[in-house]
């Protein structure tokens, strides 16, 4: 495992204990981002394990995929920045920061409960889109400039945010998203001038 990208070791250690989970409703449990356990037994922790957990297989594969299509490639940019353990600590703020939205509005509310690291990921996915917004992306096999991705992936987690009932914290993807291209630009800056000029330069070649 020593030779592994974080990224690997991220998407294996999510996935052991998100299996796990879920025939543990324990564990799950446990381990879910739940706002009053965090205000009234300072659990601060389940900001981190909520996205070790997924809410199904769908659920678990979808965020694992994203993860490993751009989390390699933003691990390099990251580790050229800073480091493996800065790249870590990257995707863990993700978590962190895309829940606390969640943990203001609902932290006295017993009857909300959220888990997924779609927050993370969403920080992975719009840092990568935000260096290369022409960049094809395939949803459902279907080819897509990556910044007409992040344009509806941004209205449909909104929909979705306001429609709620899933168990899966859809404005952590808004604020994960938020997260990771106002830590990319202040890293590094000369990012959002290439952005710029990318999107003054449309090229979509599917």
């Amino acid at each position: 495992m020593l030779n592994m990208s974080m990224t690997l070791v991220i998407i294996i250690i999510t996935a052991l204990i998100s299996i796990g989970a879920f025939s543990n409703e324990k564990l799950k449990s446990d381990l879910l981002f739940w706002p009053p356990a965090i205000r009234q037994k300072h659990q601060y922790y389940r900001f981190i394990t909520s996205g070790l957990i997924h809410a199904d297989w769908t659920h678990l594969i979808f965020n694992m995929l994203t993860l490993f299509s751009f989390g390699q490639a933003m691990e390099f940019f990251f580790i050229s920045h800073l480091n493996s353990m800065g790249y870590l600590l990257f995707y863990l703020g993700g978590l962190i920061f895309s829940e606390v939205p969640s943990f203001i509005k609902h932290y006295n509310n017993h009857q909300y409960r959220s888990l997924g690291a779609s927050g993370a990921v969403s920080a992975i996915l719009f840092s990568f889109i935000l260096m290369a917004p022409w960049q094809t992306l395939y949803v459902f096999f279907f080819p897509l400039p990556a910044i007409v991705f992040a344009i509806m992936y941004f209205i449909y987690s909104a929909y979705m945010a306001k429609k709620g009932g899933d168990g899966i914290n859809h404005s952590a993807h808004i604020w994960g998203a938020v997260y990771g291209i106002i830590f990319t630009l202040i890293l590094d800056p000369e990012v959002g001038y290439s952005f710029i000029r990318q999107v003054s330069a449309p090229f979509f070649n599917p």
